[in-house]
C-alpha cells in the first residue's frame, strides 16, 4: 500500500503517473481482484496462464492429480542472458536463482477458466459500485476476517449436488 501512497502522491505533485505492477503470486482468480483493489493497475499473471491447455509446458500425472510444468521468470530454466547479463566473462552468469521450477495444478481450458475470471471481476467491480479502475481503487476496502467467518460464509450443512450428473 505504500507503493500506491507514494505512486499517488508523486502524481499530484508532478502530474505523472506512473502504473503499479502486481508482480508474481495471482494463483486464483480472486487473487487478480485483491491485487486490484490493492492499488495495482496491471498484473503479471504467468503462473496463472501456465495452468491452461494452450501453455506450451507438458501436462503430467503426479500422484493422480494432472499438473503443469511451470518455470518462474528468474528461474535458472527462464533466464534470459540479454536480460540479466551484468558485464563480462565471469559476471555472466546470476548469482542466485529467483523463480521457481517447479509444477502447478492443471485448469484445462483456458476459454472456460477466463469467462470466469471475467465474470467474478465484473460481479466484484458492480457489488463495489465501480465501473472504472480509478473508482475500484477509490471505494475498495479490505476487512480482516477470521477462518471461521469464511467457513461460516460459504456453503455448509448440505451436501451440494454433482453439477454434471445433476445427482
Amino acid at each position: 500500500m505504500d507503493v500506491v501512497e507514494a505512486r499517488d502522491e508523486y502524481f499530484e505533485r508532478t502530474g505523472v503517473y506512473i502504473p503499479v505492477c502486481a508482480d508474481g503470486g495471482i494463483v486464483h482468480d480472486y487473487h487478480i481482484m485483491l491485487a486490484l483493489a490493492m492499488g495495482a493497475d496491471f498484473v503479471m499473471m504467468g503462473r496463472w496462464f501456465a495452468r491452461f491447455d494452450e501453455s506450451p509446458t507438458r501436462k503430467v500425472k503426479r500422484n493422480g492429480t494432472f499438473l503443469k510444468e511451470y518455470w518462474g521468470e528468474g528461474s535458472n530454466r527462464a533466464r534470459n542472458w540479454q536480460r540479466y547479463d551484468m558485464g563480462g566473462e565471469v559476471k555472466n552468469k546470476l548469482s542466485f536463482e529467483e523463480g521457481v521450477d517447479s509444477y502447478i495444478p492443471y485448469a484445462g481450458p483456458l476459454k472456460d477458466n477466463m469467462d470466469i475470471a471475467v465474470c467474478k471481476i465484473k460481479s466484484t467491480m458492480c457489488n463495489l459500485g465501480s465501473i472504472t479502475l480509478k473508482e475500484l481503487h477509490e471505494k475498495a476496502r479490505f476487512t480482516l476476517v477470521s477462518a471461521v467467518s469464511i467457513k461460516e460464509g460459504g456453503a455448509h450443512d448440505v451436501i451440494q449436488k454433482d453439477v454434471e450428473t445433476n445427482r
